[in-house]
């Protein structure tokens, strides 16, 4: 063994001493010397490291994305402009952007200053300005001065598009490979249309069209020479420069801007002069009256229709909405103004509301007191127990499972394993019809029926379990939220947010066609293409539930209002319905109702969970509940409800004019007193009592043609602008004997 290792090694080592040999004498025939040797030598050193060097900086540079697909649109956010159902816009979402507006169609003046100060030799590089680089280079190596940029307009659309504005070398490496990667597929003037529409030019503007509407009121068709500068100013620092951040420093900028158009040889020194005496204006910037809390939502409803049909590369979009701007804001004063006025009486410090049509399109949004101090939406994302407004959904299921309205139940105390609920004022009942049980809003009743629907009733064999039946009916009419399984469930317990909620209660006034909360009629493109309409888009809604079924639970919720938890919120006009909801420890009062023409939830808490000072639905809700649907149904013609028939048991609705015009705050409030026609001894009364509220003021009233009996109720023209309190006086004298909610804000005149 040792002699074989031996002489393999000695072997081995001679073969190469004779390679290495033969190779050198190979090499020698191309033995160079002199001035040759130096210069080849040069050269294969050049080519030996370049090569290196060359790998190097190419695995360095590897541009952050593949190349492929939609890469113009990459990390592209959506400039979506929001308008009424008028066309009149009311507000933006996303950034604020228009690439609508043709190269061909900008003003000579605008592309020749922004040339002029970003890259005057643009049509003359290959994405990386050589000879600008170098003499920024000389210039901020000579100079103490400010420092001079290197990079050409090419190099920033690449960092525009595709690089984070971190100031490394990795990212210059980048800038510059992507910009020879963009000049060898797209054009000069692609290139320069690409920097002008998606270069930030402060104000949350995005582009030079979207600047001009916002800095001067006007398209960029339109501006002229110091305009053109001043924007054109804006690309370098545009959070500095922008005017409304600092107007003398973009005055400064703009001159900047003029006296290098004039280097360059863009404007003559005439031009310059005139720019100078003639500063651009800029408009004043109102966004403090914007529906924020509806732009919020109508945003979300815009991103999620453009990705479910497929419409995610269209960015600049102008979109129709279902708003009510009347609505809306009337909306935001009532639940603003009840906080300021009870929040501290009843440590009450947010309150939300929404209001949709019976087939879901959203009209009015509130979602807190206050957006400037807190944008979370109460009315959209907040997640609260209902109580007892989830309780028609218990009856609905009962309903469909062959029960009746009239059907007699026994409201005494009930116990599930360990758990017994008891009714708001511990007393019971007795024996009952669903429609009063429901009314009162007792908690036996709901409990019995979970047991009742378990086992089947009179013979007909039950759909499902109890509880199951209760939870699929939920989602059957719209409910989208988790709904829990245990028996405490039929009291509203499961936490649900306002809109989803509301949406079940549309589902009632629909007469059981399925309501579908939607923000969105219509998106166009910013040049005015249709990309979307609801109208041909949309499906029908679908009846989910028999028209009759839904009939008899209107029956039965009209009776919450007119004799039972929701007596402060009966219109007295109007076929209505609605419930109410306390949930346990008085942390969150819920009142949801509805007409045929609108439904609208209402809800008071606190965002702390810390509870309320024995506010229940009726007593805070309700009312609100009142005075935003007097604003909704304003100058809709009163229609019946599906169980709820418009009869002479409604009062029609009489238009009054003043005879003068108030002039002082008094004079106001008593112009808010009507004129009512009505064989109602109620509000006969009740009107007969505000005279004890209000000084006496003068009125004209219109000639009203007589009705005959069968005649319909006149629309309503004027509808009344306040809960009035004295009307529950009279209903908690005359009324049930169930314990009713304390009249709101006025001194009763008497106690009871």
């Amino acid at each position: 063994m040792d002699s074989v290792i031996g002489t393999a090694l000695f072997e081995t080592w001679d073969w190469l001493k004779r390679a290495g040999s033969a190779y050198s004498s190979f090499l020698y025939r191309f033995r160079l010397s002199g001035l040759r040797r130096v210069v080849v030598d040069i050269f294969d050193d050049v080519a030996t490291f370049g090569v290196i060097i060359a790998f190097g900086l190419l695995a360095y540079a590897l541009p952050p994305f593949s190349g492929t697909g939609d890469v113009w649109n990459r990390g592209r956010e959506y400039a979506v402009t929001l308008t009424d159902i008028n066309g009149e816009i009311i507000g933006r979402r996303g950034i604020r952007q228009d690439d609508a507006i043709p190269l061909d169609d900008l003003p000579q003046h605008l592309i020749n200053a922004v040339l002029a100060t970003e890259d005057a030799r643009f049509y003359d590089h290959f994405g990386v300005d050589v000879i600008g680089t170098m003499r920024a280079v000389i210039h901020n190596a000579r100079s103490d001065a400010g420092l001079q940029g290197g990079s050409s307009l090419t190099q920033q659309v690449a960092k525009n598009l595709f690089l984070s504005p971190e100031q490394t070398i990795r990212r210059k490496v980048h800038e510059a490979f992507l910009s020879v990667w963009i000049e060898a597929r797209l054009s000069k003037d692609e290139i320069l249309k690409l920097y002008l529409d998606r270069s930030y030019l402060g104000g949350g503007n995005f582009g030079v069209e979207a600047a001009s509407q916002f800095y001067f009121g006007k398209s960029v068709r339109d501006i002229g020479l110091v305009e053109s500068a001043m924007l054109a100013g804006l690309f370098k620092a545009p959070s500095k420069y922008a005017p409304t951040a600092n107007i003398e420093a973009t005055r400064a900028r703009t001159n900047v801007v003029l006296y290098r158009m004039l280097d360059v040889g863009f404007i003559s020194q005439g031009e310059l002069l005139l720019a100078r005496r003639q500063p651009a204006n800029v408009i004043a910037q109102n966004i403090n009256d914007s529906p924020n809390w509806f732009l919020d939502k109508a945003y979300t409803d815009t991103v999620a229709l453009l990705e479910a049909n497929k419409l995610t590369s269209e960015y600049v979009i102008e979109v129709k909405t279902t708003i009510d701007m009347k609505l809306q804001r009337a909306m935001q004063k009532i639940i603003s103004d009840e906080i300021a006025v009870s929040g501290e009486k009843y440590h009450a410090t947010q309150g939300a509301a929404v209001t949709m049509a019976p087939d879901g399109a959203l009209r009015a949004i509130v979602g807190g007191n206050d957006y400037e101090v807190s944008q979370f939406n109460r009315a959209v994302d907040a997640q609260r127990q209902t109580g007892s407004a989830f309780k028609p959904f218990v009856y609905l299921a009962a309903l469909l499972n062959g029960f009746k309205p009239e059907d007699t139940v026994v409201d005494s105390p009930v116990a599930i394993g360990g758990w017994a609920p008891r009714n708001y004022t511990g007393k019971y009942a007795g024996r009952t019809t669903l429609t009063k049980a429901l009314a009162h809003s007792y908690n036996s009743v709901p409990v019995r029926l979970m047991v009742e629907m378990g086992r089947g009733v009179a013979g007909v064999q039950p759909h499902k379990v109890g509880i199951k039946a209760i939870v699929e009916t939920a989602h059957k009419v719209g409910i989208r939220g988790e709904l829990e399984t245990w028996a405490p469930m039929v009291l509203g317990t499961s936490s649900l947010s306002l809109l989803d909620l509301t949406t079940g209660y549309a589902t009632f006034a629909g007469g059981g066609k399925l309501a579908t909360p939607y923000s969105v009629l219509e998106i166009r493109r910013a040049n005015g293409d249709v990309i979307y309409n609801r109208a041909d888009d949309a499906e029908p809604p679908p009846q989910v539930v028999p028209y009759d079924k839904i009939a008899e639970l209107n029956s039965m919720m009209k009776e919450v209002v007119k004799s039972g938890t929701a007596r402060q919120a009966d219109l007295g006009f109007a076929p209505q319905a609605g419930k109410t909801g306390t949930n346990q420890g008085y942390r969150d009062a819920w009142y949801v109702g509805y007409t045929a023409n609108s439904v609208t939830g209402v809800w008071f808490g606190n965002d702390d969970f810390t509870p309320m000072k024995r506010v229940t639905g009726g007593m805070i809700p309700a009312p609100v509940w009142k005075s935003i649907t007097l604003v909704a149904d304003e100058g809709m013609a009163v229609k019946s409800l599906a169980g709820v028939p418009l009869d002479d048991t409604y009062a029609p609705i009489v238009d009054t004019t003043i005879a003068q015009t108030p002039t002082d705050e008094t004079d106001q409030a008593a112009g808010d007193i009507e004129a009512t026609e009505s064989g109602d001894v109620a509000l006969v009364l009740n009107d007969m009592f505000k005279l004890f509220d209000a000084p006496k003021v003068k009125t004209k009233k219109k000639a009203v043609a007589a009705q005959k009996p069968d005649a319909q109720p006149q629309p309503v023209i004027k509808a009344r602008q306040e809960a009035d309190p004295n009307r529950t006086l009279l209903e908690n004298l005359f009324g049930s004997s169930e314990k009713a909610e304390p009249p709101r804000k006025k001194k009763p005149l008497f106690s009871n």
